[in-house]
Order: C-alpha cells, then sequence, then structure tokens
C-alpha cells in the first residue's frame, strides 16, 4: 500500500512516514520545503511542490496508482504567528487545503486523515475534551483547524468521500530510533524550550502565565509521545476502510492525562538531573488555561491507546538533541 502525506517532511509528518514504513507499507511525500526538513524525506518518494500546486495531486496520483489515502499534515502552526498575520494562516491552512481535498476527489482518491488540533476546544469546564465538547478556537490558527473539519465533513457529503479529523493534543518527542524530531532553531514549545535551557542557550525557561484555575496555576495540557500520535494513523487508515462513503468523524488523540507546566519542568529537571532557571510572565497571546483529551472514542473505534510516557518523550529529546 502506498498512502501520500502532505507535510511528510515535517516533524509529525516525518514520523508518521516512518509509522507507515514499519508497518510494511510506503509513504509517497509533499512537501514545498517552506518548513520541512529534506533529510527527513530519506529515501521515500518525493514531491517538493506545494499542496495546491495545479495539477500535483493528478501527477502523484498517475505515478503512484496504489494511492488510495491522504494524510493531510501540511499546515502552519505557530500559534503567535497566527495572531500577527492571520491572512498566512488562512491562505496556507484553508484556502490550500480545499484545493488539496478538491484534487484528491477528482482523482479518485476517497479516503482523508486530517491532522486537527485540540485547539479548537478553547477552555474546557473541568478540562477534559470529549470530541462533542463545545468548541471555542482562540487563536486564527485553531480557528483554521476547525474550519478545515467543517470543509472536509461538507466534501465528504458532497464527493463521497471518507475523512478523519485527528485532534491532537500536544506532541513531544521523536520516532524510537531517533530519525527525526523537532528541528525549529527557536522552538516555541514547552519540550524544545526546556531543552534550549538545559543547552545554556537561553537564560531561563519561561513559563507563560501562572494564574490560570488549575492547580498551580499554571496552564494544564495532555503532552503525548509523537510516536503514539504516528501510530494512530496506521489505525485511523484501517478504520477508515470500514466507513462508508459520505462519511466524516473526529477523535482525539491523547494520553487523557492532564499536566501542569510547572509539573513538566518538574518531570524534565528529574530526567536532566539538573535544576533549571524559570521565570513566570504573562500568557502568550491565543493561549489557554488547558485541556486534556477524553480518549475512549480512539480506543474503541481505532484499537488505539497511548503507551509512552513523558519521561520516554523527554529522554528522546534529550538523545535527538546530541543526533542533530
Amino acid at each position: 500500500m502506498k498512502v501520500l502525506v502532505t507535510g511528510g517532511a515535517g516533524y509529525i509528518g516525518s514520523t508518521i512516514c516512518t509509522a507507515i514504513e514499519k508497518n510494511g507499507d510506503t509513504p509517497v511525500i509533499l512537501d514545498s520545503l517552506v518548513g520541512g526538513q529534506r533529510s527527513f524525506v530519506r529515501s521515500f518518494p518525493f514531491y517538493e511542490n506545494d499542496i495546491a500546486e495545479p495539477g500535483i495531486i493528478e501527477k502523484i496520483k498517475s505515478e503512484h496508482p496504489e494511492i488510495e489515502t491522504i494524510i493531510h499534515c501540511a499546515a502552519r502552526i505557530i500559534v503567535p504567528e497566527s495572531v500577527e498575520n492571520p491572512h498566512l494562516y488562512y491562505t496556507e491552512n484553508v484556502s490550500k487545503s480545499m484545493a488539496l481535498f478538491e484534487s484528491a476527489a477528482k482523482v479518485g482518491i476517497k479516503n482523508i486523515v486530517f491532522s486537527s488540533s485540540a485547539s479548537v476546544y478553547g477552555n474546557v469546564e473541568g478540562y477534559v475534551a470529549t470530541e462533542s465538547s463545545p468548541t471555542n478556537p482562540e487563536s486564527p490558527y485553531a480557528r483554521t483547524k476547525l474550519m478545515m473539519e467543517m470543509v472536509l465533513a461538507d466534501y465528504a457529503k458532497a464527493y463521497g468521500l471518507k475523512a478523519v479529523s485527528l485532534r491532537y493534543f500536544n506532541p513531544i518527542g521523536t520516532d524510537l530510533d531517533h530519525t527525526t524530531g523537532p528541528y525549529v532553531k527557536n522552538p516555541s514549545h514547552i519540550l524544545g524550550r526546556l531543552v534550549s535551557a538545559a543547552k545554556g542557550e537561553i537564560g531561563s525557561f519561561t513559563i507563560c502565565g501562572t494564574d490560570y484555575p488549575t492547580r498551580d496555576g499554571t496552564g494544564v495540557r495532555d503532552y503525548i509521545h509523537v510516536w503514539d500520535i504516528a501510530w494512530a494513523h496506521i489505525k485511523a487508515i484501517s478504520y477508515l476502510n470500514t466507513l462508508p462513503s459520505h462519511t466524516h468523524d473526529i477523535i482525539n488523540l491523547g494520553t487523557g492525562n492532564g499536566t501542569t507546566v510547572r509539573e513538566f519542568v518538574r518531570a524534565f529537571e528529574e530526567s536532566f538531573n539538573q535544576k533549571l532557571a524559570t521565570k513566570d510572565v504573562e500568557p502568550r497571546p491565543g493561549d489557554v488555561a488547558g485541556v486534556y483529551a477524553s480518549c475512549e472514542k480512539a480506543k474503541k473505534l481505532l484499537t488505539w491507546n497511548a503507551d509512552l510516557q513523558i519521561s520516554q518523550a523527554i529522554k528522546d529529546a534529550l538523545i535527538w538533541e546530541k543526533v542533530l
């Protein structure tokens, strides 16, 4: 089996490609390399193009007729950047995704796995989000993800697609062989910033927001190992094959456990065996108090569960820094 992975040279996309290969199948990568890494492509079939490039999906399908599924990871993902430049995010994440889905339908690719985000929930009472929890995206980035879920639902109904939107919570770590991982020079995510602090690249680790109504005042999140996320996509492809046409479903991908920022810092310090300097500041634009996943639907429909712990992700991240 061959699977087209958009954004397959990115952090999560490349990890998904590794999982596809380990499952005995072949990923075909479509990536503009605006944010991806050429080295992550490895020996996989690769098309260096924009997802909305006219004719690119037709070309890929003609050269790889076995492709029946697209895993769509290509997107802009930085929340503060989306607040500063929403036009970029609506263009890249919404308009271009619509063109991709339309092209897929025209060439007969009927199965879509979409990389969505738990940021569509915003603040949730009690912090535990089920797939039926109210959505309240609080940044342009989050709104683009919710919009594309709506687009997919409409396209599935109109064009006979079968689609599932996977709402990722907070991916951390690397693939288990440490061949791909985070590569942003100035990371904004928690584990990348902690590693930067541990390496002395920044003076201290900044805790953004300390007055939230959580158990220690810092934001609570569901941190999930990226390898668990990658393997969920293998399960999602199998799940799509059981669905009738004209169907769109939404599934959370998380651990089901909430961890505050201060708790995560302590876990990192234990793995790193060193105390880090921290600095408390105001929340960033678009930040929310937090949310973590109810994962019952994923367990039932995908027969999937997050198995790897935060400590494993931290260990993998520290190893990855030596690989880079």
